[in-house]
């Protein structure tokens, strides 16, 4: 979760996940979609707008993934 730089609005940052960058979009894409928030990709990383931290931490699971959080 940051929200330095973004006018106090929090986005919840995804990295470390091994898709090329057009598997990346389409996998932000899904995630943004099903929790029905905005975002990005950029340099490697998913942006979500908001705090979805568990969420997506399942959801990621539930794809396979071997998921850690970080920070607080």
């Amino acid at each position: 979760m940051e929200m330095k730089g973004r006018k106090g609005k929090g986005v919840t940052l995804i990295t470390g996940i091994p898709l090329n960058h057009e598997e990346l979009k389409r996998l932000g894409k899904q995630l943004k979609q099903r929790y029905g928030s905005g975002g990005t990709v950029k340099d490697g990383v998913i942006e979500i707008q908001g705090d979805h931290r568990e969420a997506l931490v399942n959801e990621l699971k539930s794809l396979g993934y071997d998921v850690k959080r970080s920070g607080g």
